[in-house]
């Protein structure tokens, strides 16, 4: 199984499910060097920008659902497309943009997405206080205006920020239980 831990920077993706002990791909180190440095000016990525960040993280979702191990994907997926993108690499882009292309299944059975989800000022707090990260607390309100949350998918665990991380544990684990009984499961 794969969780593929999502929400805008600064709402915490990469210190939550730690305690999982599953293999955990940062989302960050697979930016080109090009994202990094328009991050650290201050600059908006745009969608071409983060395109081959999404294909370099689809091969690594790819590569682990290819050897049965569960891993951890931490990952912004800020829009549809771009979760589209993370479970079917350049064919959701060729999906999207023709009528008569094959149509994908909106789920994988064995990917998830985690979103968390939060208030703009607690994060905010967040983005301010955290050090050494090269993305500035000034793009936070770009990311809640690209954000399309992913209510109405159906591989979409919602978390909210503000619950203490034993609440969020608790969840996630609930939901890792669930999957194990259900018939959907490979």
């Amino acid at each position: 199984m794969i969780y593929i831990i999502m929400g805008v920077s600064g709402c915490g993706k990469y210190v939550y499910f730690l305690f999982l002990g599953w293999p955990l791909y940062e989302g960050d180190n697979f930016h080109p060097e090009e994202n990094i440095e328009k991050m650290a000016r201050g600059e908006r990525l745009t969608d071409q920008d983060r395109l081959p960040w999404l294909l370099k993280l689809h091969e690594v979702i790819q590569r682990e659902r290819s050897s049965g191990c569960n891993a951890l994907v931490v990952c912004s997926a800020l829009k549809r497309l771009y979760r589209q993108i993370l479970l079917y690499g350049s064919k959701a882009l060729s999906s999207s943009s023709c009528q008569d292309q094959e149509i994908l299944p909106p789920t994988l059975t064995d990917v998830f997405f985690l979103f968390l989800h939060g208030d703009y000022n607690l994060i905010h707090q967040r983005m301010v206080a955290r050090r050494g990260h090269y993305m500035k607390a000034d793009l936070l309100c770009s990311q809640f205006d690209a954000l399309e949350p992913p209510l109405d998918e159906d591989n979409v665990l919602s978390l909210d920020t503000r619950k203490t991380f034993t609440d969020m544990a608790m969840e996630v684990e609930k939901h890792i239980n669930s999957l194990k009984s259900s018939p959907m499961m490979p």
